[in-house]
């Protein structure tokens, strides 16, 4: 989000908190979240796409929902309004092709008829779900599926120059200028958790029954779509349906965390920005100390940058009565690595405890693995699985298994060392500096876009140059 957007959506907040005796809460989250998703989604390089995205951001989640349904359960009035409000909106918003400058969409919005059809394929494959797939564990692991594999077409880039190259030659665009950035679609590394996290619990019995405007504002509610947190359905909808009233008290933490959030992320991480490690400067820089500035740099631009937003969608979603949880917790002021990953990108680290790391490992146990094989296996293969999701290239997954042995380097010496006293305080101090540093060479490879840049830099930070 830029600045502009999110004080719109701070003056939306104030606004809308003098008027929820007069208004649906619930509704005026549904609509603004639905509309947030056409106007925050940037310009895309393949005709139409800044709208088709979108659009296919809140089909998806109309047809998960239909497929997670109770069985027996009929569609209300309100699914029906939500779901006739969906397409409405659909259409009126293609309706301003017509206008000098787009209202909402980075560019012009795609003709009323192409949207219509769209509208009706949606709703035809919502009713499909509805009547033949719901609650079916084949119907809901397809799904799952699918949408994993929409992920990794879009983090893998020959994948998606590939699908750039064919949408631009049905557009009639030169599929020679094809690029693994045409297809920006905002939100959706999110998106596909939240789906993913509703699809398995329905699977697994878990999941309550939610209403579509309900569950189309949890996938989609606008201060946690670009970034985060990835939030969990039964936490997020009780918050949507109480009261809720705009207090003092509710302004002021709100409003703590915007100030926070937006001085960490436009002010400390911007200006950092400058003489943080980067591509060109780890290529250019030959002194170990100038190196390990860069690298400090980076750490901390980086938490910053991902803090800050965490803040900023926070303070957004305390101004509509929804408190987003936290993500960040002092990560650098953690003794080892494993505290480091309870308190860096929490809800990212939970989802994938939840919905990989626990079921392999459970798994693993059955097959009468040793333990020590269990904890290695499920860790370095959970990490790797965090580093792809970050995008499909051989430096986020050597990140990521950077992080997955040093997490089973920690889990063998705790155990080695249960029972033993607490550690000193300089000891503890000493285990802070070596998980800091620990972290911040694993930045190395997060950064930089090749293997040999990543190795160049860390042969300058240890002095071999």
């Amino acid at each position: 989000m830029t600045l502009h957007q999110i004080l719109i959506f701070a003056i939306l907040g104030l606004l809308a908190g003098r008027t929820y005796g007069r208004i649906s809460r619930p509704w005026l989250l549904f609509a603004a979240s639905a509309l947030a998703v056409f106007w925050l989604q940037p310009a895309a390089l393949v005709r139409g796409f800044d709208f088709w995205l979108p659009a296919a951001s809140l089909g998806l989640a109309a047809i998960v929902w239909a497929l997670t349904l109770p069985t027996g359960a009929s569609l209300t009035r309100e699914d029906k309004l939500a779901a006739a409000a969906l397409a409405l909106g659909g259409l009126v918003l293609a309706a301003t092709r017509y206008l000098p400058t787009p209202l909402l969409t980075a560019s012009r919005p795609p003709q009323v008829e192409l949207v219509f059809v769209l509208a009706l394929v949606l709703g035809v494959l919502a009713w499909l779900a509805s009547r033949w797939g719901r609650g079916r564990a084949a119907a809901l692991s397809a799904a799952v599926l699918a949408v994993l594999a929409v992920l990794v077409a879009l983090k893998a880039e020959p994948l998606t120059r590939s699908l750039s190259a064919a949408l631009r030659s049905l557009s009639g665009q030169d599929a020679s200028l094809a690029t693994a950035f045409d297809l920006n679609w905002l939100g959706f590394s999110y998106i596909a958790f939240r789906l993913v996290h509703t699809l398995r619990d329905r699977a697994a019995g878990r999941l309550a029954h939610y209403g579509l405007r309900d569950f189309v504002t949890y996938v989609v509610f606008f201060p946690a779509l670009t970034a985060g947190p990835i939030e969990r359905v039964e936490r997020f909808v009780p918050q949507v349906q109480a009261s809720f009233v705009l207090g003092a008290a509710e302004l002021q933490a709100a409003g703590q965390r915007l100030v926070s959030g937006l001085f960490m992320k436009f002010v400390l991480a911007d200006a950092l920005a400058y003489f943080a490690l980067n591509p060109v400067l780890g290529a250019q820089t030959s002194s170990t100390l100038w190196m390990w500035l860069l690298l400090i740099a980076y750490a901390w631009r980086i938490f910053f940058d991902f803090a800050g937003y965490t803040h900023i969608a926070i303070g957004l979603g305390l101004l509509f009565g929804v408190r987003l949880p936290e993500n960040f917790a002092r990560p650098y002021n953690q003794p080892n690595l494993t505290a480091f990953w309870n308190s860096w990108h929490i809800t990212l680290a939970h989802w994938f405890r939840a919905y990989f790391f626990n079921p392999l490992t459970r798994f693993l146990r059955t097959q009468q693995w040793p333990v020590w094989a269990v904890v290695l296996v499920g860790q370095v293969s959970t990490m790797a699985l965090i580093g792809l999701w970050h995008g499909v290239t051989w430096n986020f997954l050597i990140w990521g298994v950077w992080h997955g042995l040093g997490l089973f380097a920690h889990s063998q010496f705790a155990a080695a060392r249960k029972g033993a006293p607490a550690p000193a305080r300089w000891q503890h101090a000493l285990s802070v500096l070596g998980t800091f540093i620990y972290v911040a060479l694993g930045w190395v490879w997060f950064v930089l876009p090749h293997p040999e840049d990543a190795l160049h830099v860390l042969r300058v930070l240890l002095g071999m140059s």
